[in-house]
């Protein structure tokens, strides 16, 4: 046998392993694949014009809108891959009406998986006013992106400035939950926060006798050594220890309370004080 003949037997040998591998690979390995796009070259055969396909993406467009439109009416929403650096921002937001004296300090620590969400864990840590805390603990629970508060610890301060004012305030630390999800099944497109802005209320923490009485940097009369000089119409004029003289009037505010009452038939003054918690009425008499 001739090279030429051989050459020619070879080719042909080649010729039908390549037809056999692709046959194989066709109509065996990529059968199903085949047969799925057939089935939906099928379905676009059959519509004759695009109008049929336009009307089943005007319903499913409606049918979202509708879903979306009932997760924002619910009170609380799980966002979407939200971000670490969300809850700093809120808190940051929220805070920023404080009184100079509070301050919130935040640590994140971990974030877990469960089952149809997630959630970052943060620690917060600071001193602040009872009621500033109370604003911070509203807003964190009625946020429309679900948060939760899991532990909390509060305890008194008594904080002195400079000048001998007492601060009565709180020391706290919580740790707080910050959900989110991996897909939009919680989550609505377009929302609108909640009322985050809590009403004052009172203060469980304030003492009702205090030890420290605030100091008279505002230099007004000190009803306990006072003098009363004498009742014009236009009211009472009164001297403290130093010499210093008040013209006062009903109403009028005094070291740790106010002038109540001028009696010109008793020719006397009457004063109400608060004295750390006790409440004292005082009587000067025209000498």
């Amino acid at each position: 046998m001739d090279r030429k003949l051989q050459s020619t037997i070879m080719l042909l040998i080649l010729l039908v392993f390549v037809c056999a591998a692709g046959g194989v690979y066709t109509f065996i390995i990529q059968k199903n694949k085949i047969n799925s796009l057939q089935k939906k070259l099928g379905e676009f055969e059959g519509v004759e014009n695009t109008d049929k396909l336009l009307e089943q993406l005007r319903l499913l467009q409606k049918q979202t809108e509708e879903l979306d439109s009932i997760l924002a009416l619910r009170k609380y929403n799980i966002p979407v891959d939200l971000k670490q650096s969300g809850f700093f921002n809120f808190v940051n937001k929220i805070s920023f009406n404080f009184s100079e004296r509070s301050h919130v300090n935040i640590q994140f620590n971990t974030t877990e998986t469960k089952e149809n969400y997630n959630f970052y864990t943060y620690t917060l840590t600071g001193n602040a006013f009872f009621n500033d805390l109370y604003q911070l603990v509203y807003a964190i629970e009625e946020s429309k992106e679900l948060k939760k508060i899991q532990r909390m610890n509060i305890v008194n301060l008594v904080e002195v400035d400079d000048i001998g004012y007492p601060y009565y305030m709180v020391t706290f630390t919580m740790e707080v939950a910050v959900y989110f999800s991996g897909n939009d099944r919680f989550a609505a497109s377009n929302f609108q926060e909640n009322q985050l802005k809590a009403n004052p209320i009172y203060d469980v923490f304030y003492p009702l006798i205090r030890n420290e009485i605030p100091p008279n940097d505002q230099n007004l009369l000190d009803v306990q050594n006072a003098k009363l000089l004498a009742l014009i119409p236009e009211g009472a004029f009164l001297s403290d220890a130093k010499g210093n003289t008040f013209l006062l009037w009903e109403g009028d505010k005094v070291y740790l309370g106010y002038l109540t009452e001028i009696d010109y038939e008793n020719n006397k003054a009457m004063f109400v004080l608060n004295k750390g918690g006790i409440i004292d009425k005082v009587e000067i008499k025209l000498e």
